[in-house]
Formats: C-alpha cells, structure tokens, sequence
C-alpha cells in the first residue's frame, strides 16, 4: 500500500463530497484534530474509521488503501 495514494485518496474523497475536517470528524466521533493528523499521517486510522469512511464514500477500502483503481464493489465478491 502507498501510504502517499491513502493519504491523498482520503482528502480527495472529502473535498470531492464538499465536506470539511470538521464534518467528517464528526461522522468519526473523534476531533477535528486528530482527523488532521490522519489525513496528515501523523497517526494511523483506526480501522473502524477506515469501514466508516468507506461507507460514506461508497467506496471499497481497496480503493481507498490505493490498492486498485476501482472504486466500486465487484458483484459476488462479498463473503459472508
């Protein structure tokens, strides 16, 4: 995984969706502060707020991690 790819994935898909620091802190239950810093990579994401942001953005954590360039869920890739 390119760190560089997460960190730029993760500020493009909160600009692309007009949201601020500010707001997707909140959806995170965590400070302005501290999203900063991930976004930052000062700190590492805790992985339930990588589920979180994959969810508000409609995209899989593969594309979000920078390990494909598919944003989208393949059909009949989910296990249960």
């Amino acid at each position: 995984m390119s760190t560089d790819l997460f960190l730029r994935r993760m500020r493009a898909l909160r600009e692309d969706n007009d949201m601020t620091q500010a707001d997707v802190s909140s959806i995170l239950g965590t400070s302005q502060t501290m999203y900063a810093r991930y976004e930052r990579g000062a700190n590492e994401m805790p992985i339930h707020h990588l589920v979180t942001l994959c969810k508000l953005y409609n995209v899989t954590s593969d594309y979000l991690l920078g390990i494909t360039i598919d944003k989208n869920r393949s059909r009949g890739t989910v296990q249960k």
